[in-house]
């Protein structure tokens, strides 16, 4: 397997991968400056040996795992999941996606592709989370929550059942969301309200 990204969330996202006893082959980084990760020896470019190995993008920021996803011709891994971590099996994780340590997903559940459901976080029954969501660490999604493409939700949040928060929102650390969300806005506070709107690249 090939881990493209050789930050702080490679070395989780490795973490992940030696608790299902599986191995890292490769670790691929745009930055030539950096040469190694948990003593990895870090490439900056996919050459021959690397063509049939399937890769998982470990870049916390949203956009960016997007345009990455965007250019990869490789194969894209099936969904990361760590030992310790509690998925239904009713629940559905879609390629490039990881489960960190200790993160729940629950019943009937789905989750789109390259999401990150980071350490210590609940995604509830029934939540859809559309593709490059990413749910930080102690974050709550409780029942029946639906999360637009691209959206982050902090540290420490809370949505309660049955709200819809929009494409490419920014959901601050502790936010407590109680009512829809539209797409770009970014919401702090609690009860969580909206203090700006972002231009997104990607849409």
């Amino acid at each position: 397997m090939i881990i493209f990204g050789a930050s702080g969330h490679g070395k989780v996202i490795i973490d992940v991968i030696e608790s299902t006893g599986n191995s890292v082959d490769f670790v691929i980084d745009d930055d030539v400056s950096v040469k190694e990760l948990l003593e990895y020896k870090v490439d900056h470019s996919f050459n021959a040996s690397m063509k049939n190995q399937p890769v998982i993008i470990a870049v916390g920021k949203n956009q960016t795992r997007k345009r990455i996803a965007e250019r990869l011709e490789n194969s894209i891994s099936e969904a990361l999941v760590h030992r310790s971590a509690m998925v239904s099996n009713s629940s559905f994780i879609d390629f490039g996606s990881v489960v960190m340590a200790n993160a729940s997903i629950n019943s009937s559940a789905t989750i789109g592709k390259h999401c990150i459901i980071n350490t210590n976080s609940v995604v509830e029954h029934d939540s859809i989370l559309s593709d490059f969501v990413h749910i930080s660490p102690g974050a709550v999604i409780t029942g029946n929550v639906k999360i637009g493409e691209g959206s982050h939700v902090g540290a420490g949040a809370i949505v309660i059942p049955g709200i819809t928060i929009g494409k490419w929102v920014t959901i601050g650390a502790g936010a407590v969301i109680i009512e829809d969300i539209p797409d770009n806005a970014v919401v702090v506070g609690n009860p969580g309200r909206i203090i700006k709107f972002n231009t997104v690249e990607n849409e």
